[in-house]
């Protein structure tokens, strides 16, 4: 049987929201077959901007590559910056190809503001031109409003926004006649991975969710007073659960562990662990002293952690970047920490004792689709 061969694939723009998922997603990937001893079947190839300023870095890059998945763009920058610096950078990338005599399928993240007569619309728009007509193994991928986990505020994102000011307890200012069209990055992200692995030309533009901007934020202030209430909002709609994820992930580092109100009287101790949800599943662990469990990361599935007996490290990373939180807790005051979607996470036991944790999840485990990729905090 002919080994498989390993694609190479490079994400510009990977510092970006858009690039950032992607690249995780490929890592997952990645992850999924070292697990299983497997060999990876990705060669990531993450570019920023910075490798668009050297030629041989970008010309090294592109090289042997399978796809480009072009996420890099100008998006705040004066009108005239705007408008010629989406168009250079694709010029830029076409040139890198040329010399590197590459051809790879380029999908290109474009917008739904293409269509529309300002700088930044006459940019992307350019843009697409210009990589259509250097190869037909393109696709043009029409996005509308993005958001997701690791969205930057008051950069252009509304949703991000709307989320650090709720979170801080402003007052977001709405504008009555709103509208947005929304798509998480993750969706985006595996829209422009399968088409660019499928070798899929044409345009594709992905589903979003309509609402208005009003109704955007209502979902996200519901989010924050059940969740500041200890109760998980109705978790059953994909979309939903994206978009609370994507919350949850801006309460980091510092909203967590929660600790948990304890009730007491003569006869013991009695708290509640999870509220809410939509059921999912729990599940209890005993853990040795000095033992580790965890090392890995989810996509979409939801996580809490509540240690109930002895003591514990709770470690968590954001996938592909280097800073560990940690956070100490115990089973004498018992705190949760709920895992935030695309951060690797661990809890070691750092007591004398067995460990006592309880582990709850949005969804009941399905082994054909765990989503769990096994990836270590420290590494």
């Amino acid at each position: 049987m002919e080994k498989e061969r390993v694609r190479r694939i490079v994400v510009t723009g990977a510092t970006g929201l858009l690039g950032w998922h992607a690249s995780a997603r490929l890592h997952a990937a990645n992850c999924t077959a070292a697990f299983r001893n497997e060999p990876r079947p990705f060669d990531v190839v993450a570019l920023d901007h910075h490798g668009f300023d050297d030629p041989a870095v970008l010309r090294d890059a592109v090289t042997g590559a399978d796809a480009v998945l072009h996420f890099a763009g100008v998006n705040r920058a004066s009108e005239q910056e705007v408008e010629k610096g989406n168009a250079a950078i694709a010029e830029t990338l076409v040139q890198g190809c040329r010399e590197a005599g590459a051809s790879p399928h380029i999908v290109y993240a474009n917008s739904t503001h293409a269509a529309s007569d300002t700088p930044y619309g006459r940019g992307k728009k350019r843009a697409g031109e210009i990589l259509a007509a250097f190869s037909s193994r393109y696709t043009d991928l029409v996005l509308p409003h993005i958001f997701g986990e690791c969205a930057r505020p008051r950069y252009n994102n509304v949703t991000a926004t709307f989320i650090e000011q709720v979170i801080s307890g402003e007052t977001p200012q709405v504008d009555p006649q709103g509208r947005v069209q929304l798509l998480h990055a993750g969706a985006a992200a595996q829209a422009a991975i399968d088409a660019g692995l499928d070798g899929a030309a044409g345009t594709l533009r992905p589903e979003p969710r309509p609402m208005t901007v009003a109704e955007l934020l209502a979902r996200i202030e519901n989010y924050h007073a059940s969740y500041g209430a200890n109760v998980f909002s109705d978790l059953d709609d994909a979309f939903e659960v994206a978009l609370f994820n994507s919350y949850r992930a801006a309460l980091y580092p510092d909203g967590f562990p929660r600790p948990l109100k304890l009730n007491s009287d003569a006869r013991g101790t009695l708290f509640e662990a999870v509220k809410g949800g939509g059921g999912g599943q729990t599940f209890l662990s005993w853990t040795e002293p000095g033992a580790t469990r965890g090392n890995h990361f989810h996509l979409s599935k939801i996580e809490r952690f509540l240690v109930l007996e002895g003591e514990a490290i709770i470690r968590i990373r954001r996938v592909l970047d280097d800073t560990v939180w940690e956070y100490r807790v115990s089973g004498d005051t018992p705190a949760v920490v709920d895992m935030p979607t695309l951060h690797t996470h661990s809890i070691e036991n750092v007591g004398s004792r067995p460990m006592l944790t309880l582990f709850w999840t949005n969804e009941v485990f399905d082994p054909a689709s765990p989503d769990t990729y096994a990836d270590p905090v420290l590494r």
